[in-house]
């Protein structure tokens, strides 16, 4: 934790002097701004990374001579600050404070426990901010190049210090990640392996999600009124969910009355993870079924064919090149076939929910000719996500009558 680092950079220091006389002393830190508390000047400092998270090599002389006279908090030993522009920092507070009335107030109303917070209102501060049941899932924007690396870190310092306070959290409570843009196996990697996940509540149903464990939570807020949708509508449909990731919208299909369902992706782990989603609801086995599979090539497999649903949905990745999958998955490219391919999966009075992420995404023109194409975006943002316009798109597509 940051508010120890400059207690045990001290006592590497005395440490170093202590035992080491005449050595030299490297470090390699992601906190540069503790280097002074080692209590030796350095003769170099070397800007490299580790991995892409920005770092420093600092180099010392262990020797008395080269002893730093303590003239600041820093290298007093004393925990240096961690908010660095105080009119800046106030104005996050500010908006914290005024998100928590409106949004938070708005979500309590709605029985709704998680939801976006704070989605880089302000360009200083480029970070998503999502309340999961009292819990806090803080993601980093990858900063642009033309911002420095230290103010990054100054300012991403500034907010997890300010974060707490205003939402009246235990620090311990909040988790903290670097978003960035993940394709192919990279977005099933691991960050850490805690094991642990919490039950959130959705429109009556129950989901798991882990904070820690991986990039995303297991389930994407934004799509909440989508979800609600397909519970609402499902009575008595037979149900397909295409990358279904989690089966969050699966869940909400079975509680929802749907006569059976079919879920596919093409991982394991979130092949069980949506197994024990429906199971959490209490959704029959037989009638609810998850199978790990390549949905792009379930999709292009003729003997899938003749499998018919009344309701489809389909959120396919901006882009995979997975080893699983027999070739490479670009949602612009390839959407025009895919959605073709469920129509020929669709019940004649069926309905196909398309939706996607790609900011720069444009739908097929063509497919306007052949089907019923709606474009219902607007109506699958709730309100924590409804200053964030692109967050996804979103289209209702049928057989033509």
């Amino acid at each position: 934790e940051r508010n120890v680092l400059a207690a045990l950079y001290q006592s590497l220091g005395e440490v170093a002097l202590r035992e080491l006389a005449g050595w030299r002393l490297g470090v390699f830190t992601g906190a540069p701004e503790f280097g002074k508390s080692v209590g030796l000047r350095s003769f170099k400092q070397y800007n490299l990374f580790n991995g892409k998270l920005p770092a420093q090599l600092l180099l010392f002389d262990v020797n008395a001579e080269n002893a730093r006279t303590p003239r600041d908090p820093a290298a007093a030993g004393q925990v240096v600050p961690r908010i660095f522009n105080a009119e800046r920092a106030e104005m996050l507070r500010n908006r914290l404070k005024k998100n928590m009335k409106s949004i938070g107030q708005w979500a309590r109303k709605q029985n709704i426990g998680s939801y976006r917070l704070y989605d880089a209102d302000m360009p200083e501060y480029a970070l998503a901010i999502d309340i999961y049941e009292g819990k806090v899932h803080v993601q980093e924007y990858l900063a642009p190049k033309s911002i420095d690396e230290r103010a990054a870190r100054e300012r991403l310092a500034e907010a997890l210090a300010i974060i707490p306070d205003v939402l009246d959290i235990d620090p311990k409570d909040m988790v903290c990640k670097q978003r960035q843009r993940q394709s192919g196996t990279k977005q099933y990697e691991k960050q850490a392996a805690t094991g642990e996940y919490l039950k959130v509540q959705e429109h009556g149903c129950t989901l798991k999600v882990n904070l820690k464990d991986y990039l995303d939570t297991g389930l994407f807020l934004d799509h909440r009124p989508v979800r609600h949708w397909i519970q609402q509508n499902a009575q008595g449909k037979r149900f397909l969910n295409l990358f279904c990731y989690t089966g969050a919208a699966t869940v909400h299909a079975a509680v929802g009355c749907a006569s059976r369902s079919l879920s596919l992706d093409m991982s394991k782990t979130y092949v069980n993870w949506a197994m024990d989603n429906l199971s959490l609801n209490g959704a029959d086995p037989r009638k609810h079924l998850v199978e790990q599979a390549d949905c792009v090539a379930w999709l292009a497999d003729k003997r899938t064919a003749n499998q018919t649903f009344d309701l489809i949905f389909m959120d396919p990745p901006t882009f995979s090149n997975s080893a699983r999958m027999a070739g490479v998955l670009d949602v612009q490219r390839d959407h025009g076939v895919m959605v073709r391919q469920c129509m020929e999966r669709l019940s004649t009075d069926g309905l196909l929910i398309f939706s996607n992420n790609f900011r720069k995404f444009k739908l097929d023109e063509d497919l306007a000719a052949e089907f019923d194409v709606k474009e219902v975006t607007a109506s699958t943002l709730d309100k924590d996500f409804q200053r964030n316009q692109k967050i996804h798109q979103c289209w209702h597509i049928q057989h033509k009558v």
